[in-house]
């Protein structure tokens, strides 16, 4: 039976709650590149107005170049979303079977489009006792049993443990031997890109890899995502997809932003670095146990008895700091919870807070 299906950055629904303005809330609940969006995208949708007399690019071809070429693939095998999302819930329906197998704890979208289009849903859990590492043979074990589709996100959401290349090519060939699609989910690993299976998934028919433009390049209220896959599963998404389901602000923004290597780089090195120290800061509180990541956020566990994640977020919110309870994730408790690497200051701010909360 899946959790409840809840999702962080529902800040204006908080604000609304509070009486307050939704800037007077610091979201270390949604996972948004702390820098805002690339320089060029302002000004690329300040000139862009005047197409929005016009439908949008129906096959959004200015967009589909620029991630072909931003990712060294073809155009035939990349698929544009309103957000990764909008994949997510179309896969199930477009891909047959009946049984599904999710690696946990993960994203509640996967369950939710699942169990819309009337699949049974197993998890294979990982545990925090290891860092939430995965073992291949163990689920070669499980996938053998026979499951149609397999959900897989790397880096995981919301552990943030990256597995590397050389694993993820050992799911992949475990996908091959038992006939499981697979679904990729690469959401965060523009944080680490060198570690993307883009190039592993466009060789094989039964796979898909899953992108979003939401966290890495900020612009969540645009709603951009896209899909990698060898052309002819990128044809069977195609076909199922509405009509004009990435409207022209979105495309215009994503072609800017791809355009912009140096920002890129900056991003890389910012969260690099402040994620290091937000560790470490969070380390030294008594009674929270902080989880080695490679996204642009951080899990972390409650130690102490009788402190919960939801108690813990009550008390930071009238502090006006929003963090994500994690105990309606597949696999967690109500010890977690997970912060976003947020701007130097704005992360000081959250260790004095949970410093002072913990006692």
């Amino acid at each position: 039976m899946a959790l409840p299906h809840e999702h962080g950055g529902n800040v204006f629904a908080v604000a609304r709650n509070l009486g307050l303005a939704p800037e007077r809330i610091i979201d270390f609940s949604a996972s948004i590149n702390p820098l805002g969006m690339a320089p060029g995208v302002r000004e690329a949708l300040t000139a862009s107005v005047d197409r929005l007399l016009h439908y949008p690019d129906k096959g959004a071809a200015e967009l589909k170049q620029a991630l072909a070429t931003f990712h060294g693939v073809e155009t035939a095998e990349i698929a544009v979303a309103n957000g990764s999302t909008e994949l997510i819930h179309l896969l199930p329906r477009t891909f047959p079977g009946r049984k599904a197998l999710v690696v946990a704890p993960a994203f509640a979208e996967y369950a939710l489009a699942l169990e819309r289009a009337g699949w049974q849903i197993d998890y294979f859990t990982l545990s925090p006792t290891d860092d939430f590492a995965l073992d291949a043979a163990a689920l070669a074990q499980k996938l053998v049993t026979g499951y149609d589709i397999l959900f897989l996100c790397n880096p995981g959401n919301p552990a943030g443990n990256l597995l590397p290349l050389s694993a993820v090519a050992s799911v992949i060939d475990v996908c091959r031997e038992s006939g499981t699609f697979l679904v990729l989910d690469e959401a965060f690993i523009d944080f680490c890109e060198e570690e993307s299976a883009k190039h592993l998934i466009r060789a094989n028919p039964r796979a898909v890899l899953l992108r979003s433009m939401t966290k890495f390049f900020g612009i969540p209220g645009l709603r951009l995502g896209y899909a990698i896959a060898a052309a002819e599963t990128v044809a069977q998404i195609v076909a199922q997809q509405d009509p004009w389901n990435v409207n022209t602000a979105a495309q215009v923004a994503g072609v800017a932003s791809l355009a912009d290597e140096d920002y890129c780089r900056r991003t890389r090195s910012y969260i690099d670095q402040e994620r290091a120290r937000l560790a470490h800061a969070l380390s030294q509180i008594p009674g929270l146990q902080v989880f080695p990541g490679r996204a642009n956020y951080l899990l972390v566990r409650i130690l102490r008895q009788g402190v919960s994640a939801r108690q813990l977020r009550e008390a930071l919110l009238a502090k006006g700091i929003l963090i994500r309870d994690c105990g309606n994730f597949q696999g967690l408790d109500t010890g977690f919870f997970r912060v976003a690497v947020r701007l130097a200051e704005e992360n000081e701010l959250l260790v004095r807070c949970l410093a002072a909360e913990m006692g």
